[in-house]
């Protein structure tokens, strides 16, 4: 990947920022969800900027990449912003999607999972009580 100098890369929410100024990008594990996706550090600045985008989506404006890798990429980061919004469902809804559609999220989650390569250990606890209906 080379990064394309120059560049206004867009964080979200009206930010944008210098490609080539950009040194690091770093995903928000705690507390993220909207407004709060990714760290990014700048030069000459010593707190990191939060952006509403995710590090993919970000680096993506950042780069010159192939087409197809361009989509993969894209199609990757999509699956994992629904692998993160699945994750924060609460029980009853994941019992009324089940129950009135038919739509088993935690096997959902497994397979996406799965795609992105980020299999949990020794599965989910809630998997311990599901049902086969």
């Amino acid at each position: 990947m080379e990064i394309r100098p120059g560049c206004m890369v867009h964080l979200g929410y009206g930010k944008y920022w210098r490609s080539d100024h950009i040194v690091g990008l770093y995903p928000i594990e705690e507390d993220r969800g909207p407004r709060r996706r990714t760290e990014v550090y700048v030069m000459n600045r010593a707190d990191a900027l939060i952006a509403s985008r995710s590090e993919r989506a970000i680096l993506q404006d950042m780069v010159t990449l192939p087409e197809d890798i361009f989509r993969a990429e894209e199609a990757r980061a999509v699956l994992g912003d629904l692998l993160d919004e699945l994750r924060e469902l609460s029980p009853i809804m994941r019992r009324m999607l089940h129950l009135e559609a038919n739509l088993d999220v935690a096997a959902w989650e497994r397979r996406l999972s799965a795609i992105l390569g980020q299999e949990r250990d020794g599965g989910d606890q809630e998997d311990l009580f599901a049902t086969a209906d």
